[in-house]
């Protein structure tokens, strides 16, 4: 049930590249998260470069920096992921996008939120996700 999200500077990707983009962070949740081919939810959302900010080389190692462009993804899921679990979504994410598209890593920013099942409604008013924890 991860909804996510992806910030990236306008006019920086093409649709063929946005595309690519998704398909690697559902890729790499479906591969380490484990969640279903069809739990596919993603909204991305152009900003003008002018209005993000960030730190060239805070957390980066070796002298590394960040340039643009920076995609910001964060993602919002269920709670039970361990921390390797993240660590392997991190790495596969960038590592896919620096691969296929060229990507310094050290632009990819990626941030996991969980939350509880009662917070999800997929639409008709529901809380589908806690009524399943209720059968189970």
């Amino acid at each position: 049930m991860p909804f996510v999200n992806v910030y990236y500077p306008e006019h920086q990707l093409n649709n063929k590249e946005l595309k690519k983009v998704s398909n690697h962070i559902h890729q790499s949740l479906i591969q380490h998260f484990h969640i279903p081919k069809e739990d596919y939810f993603q909204l991305f959302l152009p900003y003008p470069s002018q209005h993000f900010f960030y730190d060239s080389q805070y957390l980066l190692e070796n002298g590394e920096k960040r340039t643009d462009p920076m995609i910001y993804i964060s993602i919002t899921c269920g709670q039970g992921r361990t921390i390797e679990q993240k660590k392997k979504l991190y790495q596969s994410i960038a590592e896919g996008l620096h691969t296929d598209l060229d990507l310094s890593t050290n632009n990819i920013f990626i941030t996991v939120n969980e939350t509880t099942l009662e917070n999800w409604s997929f639409g008709q008013g529901i809380a589908q996700m806690d009524n399943q924890k209720e059968a189970q």
